[in-house]
């Protein structure tokens, strides 16, 4: 199967079988389009306009900036930010500086952020220091306070901090969703915008090996186990972009909403690094509110939107969906989670566009499989096609070196030259997801005799809360840091609107203490964030097991609830 390669007659003849890429480096994707038409807009932020030339200035003043706070090539700058230019800019500014980006949520709490910033060794970071009202919302909530609380037991040389509105027009910030956000200057910080103004650009620091040099640490749990950080090289990174751009295609002419959070690598790839290659505008959103997508979509004739199921499954459901014209979209991908066909048919319906559903994972930067977007045969239920370049195959799942013919259902392993290098200080790991060259991805697949391929369920326990990945591990630990708790496990359970929700169950160390499942759903509120928290939460008596003492997850997916469940509201 693997060297037979049936997908090749399913893609359109515009779709190259191989690029010529070259020796690229990653800040080439900004670099080059900003040579080939310096003044086409690059950025769209909240009614600013930032043009390729811009952007490309800002990123060398960024990274002739880092070296006035001691940066060294090689170091790790992080960047825990939603969607912002001061994410664009600071993102190509580390790679220009010969430095590896390290990519944290903001969504992230003190916990889970400080273990990132330790396991990668960063040694900067780059954050939002606002504090941000949600409409509606009576509470406010601080996008640097995980940082402060994070930093207090880690050697920083610097925190570089800047407001989600610096970068958009002043006279417009009332109308263009940035109401609620309050700047909060901060002690023992830098600000970026005044750092950036100061400092020269600079030349960027060449990248001899692209193929072998650390672009970005791009952390992931992997199939299994605590997080860990999937080390992706210039090219990983960069062929992947310029492959994805052919297969749209996507073209300067067209207008890409990038909604999708660009600290994750669906995002920073389809939303961020395709459309730079492409020269296209990007439209930055730094949130997923329906009907501002939808304004979004209509005022600026978007053309390129990637998402996830849930983003569809919002935008036809949305009553108001009728009163907006959004057909200027031609071309989508859906990510993350299994796209129901109604979803899909609705949406081309209302956009007399294509969307189509692919497979990625973090360690293969991310995109592996897409359904043709133009011009080839869109199967329901498949993830598609492997992309040029790229070899795909079933194996055995007890015996990954043994290949499984067209039909037969194994794990699937992916090739080509988007795989990562390994993970990040776990070389043990890294061999274990390796087999003769082959990465394997943990989804237990099949493939059809034109090369289709499909996903039948997942190998390890990981949970897909509307395409954000949660272990069950992490959501037990903070179960077990509550002294009520004798035992947790936690499983994914069908949820139609995010597609899996977590839920816990848990054995008390006294079951007449007083504990209630609201108190620990409470309780993992403040500790993990909003996606991870357990939907719902059940107290039971015993988990049960197998005679080593191993818990049967299976057996608690197919568990109805009981009395004794308490249920959170909607991640």
């Amino acid at each position: 199967m693997a060297t037979e390669r049936p997908w090749l007659k399913a893609w359109s003849s515009d779709v190259p079988q191989k690029m010529e890429l070259g020796e690229k480096s990653l800040f080439a994707l900004l670099g080059d389009s900003a040579m080939r038409d310096p003044s086409r807009i690059c950025l769209y932020y909240q009614g600013r306009r930032l043009s390729y030339a811009q952007v490309d200035d800002l990123s060398s003043r960024f990274a002739s900036a880092l070296a006035s706070l001691g940066f060294e090539r090689g170091d790790r700058v992080a960047i825990f930010l939603p969607n912002v230019p001061q994410l664009v800019i600071s993102y190509f500014g580390i790679l220009k500086a010969g430095g590896i980006v390290v990519t944290c949520s903001p969504l992230y709490k003190a916990r889970e952020l400080e273990y990132q910033l330790r396991d990668s060794g960063a040694s900067i970071v780059v954050a939002a220091r606002d504090t941000v009202r949600s409409r509606g919302s009576k509470t406010a909530n601080d996008l640097y306070q995980s940082l402060e609380e994070a930093r207090k037991g880690l050697q920083l040389k610097a925190v570089i901090a800047t407001s989600v509105a610096d970068y958009a027009p002043a006279f417009k910030r009332p109308f263009a969703g940035l109401a609620g956000v309050h700047d909060v200057q901060r002690h023992d910080t830098v600000d970026f915008v005044k750092l950036v103004t100061r400092s020269r650009a600079s030349s960027p620091v060449p990248v001899p090996h692209p193929s072998d040099e650390v672009a970005v640490l791009q952390y992931t749990g992997g199939t299994t186990g605590v997080a860990k950080g999937a080390m992706l090289t210039h090219e990983n990174l960069y062929s992947n972009a310029a492959y994805l751009s052919k297969i749209f295609p996507m073209t300067a002419a067209d207008v890409s909403l990038a909604v999708l959070p660009l600290y994750h690598i669906y995002g920073m790839t389809t939303g961020m690094n395709c459309s730079l290659y492409s020269g296209a505008t990007i439209v930055l959103l730094p949130d997923f509110h329906v009907a501002q997508v939808m304004k979004t979509i209509q005022r600026l004739k978007v053309t390129v939107f990637c998402g996830v199921p849930t983003m569809y499954f919002a935008i036809i459901n949305n009553p108001r969906v009728r009163e907006f014209d959004i057909s200027s979209v031609r071309a989508c991908i859906s990510g993350g989670a299994a796209l129901p066909l109604a979803v899909r048919r609705k949406f081309n319906d209302l956009t007399r566009g294509n969307l189509v559903e692919g497979y990625g994972l973090s360690e293969a930067s991310p995109v592996t499989h897409v359904n043709p977007v133009h011009d080839g045969v869109v199967k329901d239920g498949s993830i598609g096609i492997p992309l040029p370049e790229t070899d795909a195959a079933i194996v055995d799942l007890s015996d990954p070196t043994r290949f499984l013919p067209t039909g037969g259902e194994g794990e699937l392993a992916v090739r080509g030259p988007q795989v990562m290098k390994g993970y990040w200080n776990r070389a043990e790991e890294s061999a274990a997801v390796f087999c003769n060259g082959w990465l394997l991805t943990g989804d237990i697949a099949k493939m059809d005799a034109d090369g289709y391929f499909y996903i039948i369920d997942r190998k390890k326990d990981m949970i897909d809360v509307g395409g954000l990945k949660v272990y069950p591990r992490e959501v037990e630990e903070v179960l077990f840091e509550n002294p009520a708790v004798l035992e947790a496990a936690a499983v994914g359970i069908p949820d139609e609107f995010s597609g899996e929700v977590v839920k816990a169950y848990v054995v008390l160390k006294d079951p007449h203490g007083g504990v209630s499942p609201g108190d620990l759903i409470e309780f993992c509120s403040s500790r993990l964030s909003k996606y991870k928290v357990p939907k719902e939460l059940e107290i039971v008596p015993s988990l049960p097991k197998t005679m080593i003492g191993k818990v049967l997850r299976r057996e608690l997916r197919g568990a109805g609830p009981s009395p004794s469940t308490a249920t959170s509201p909607r991640p």
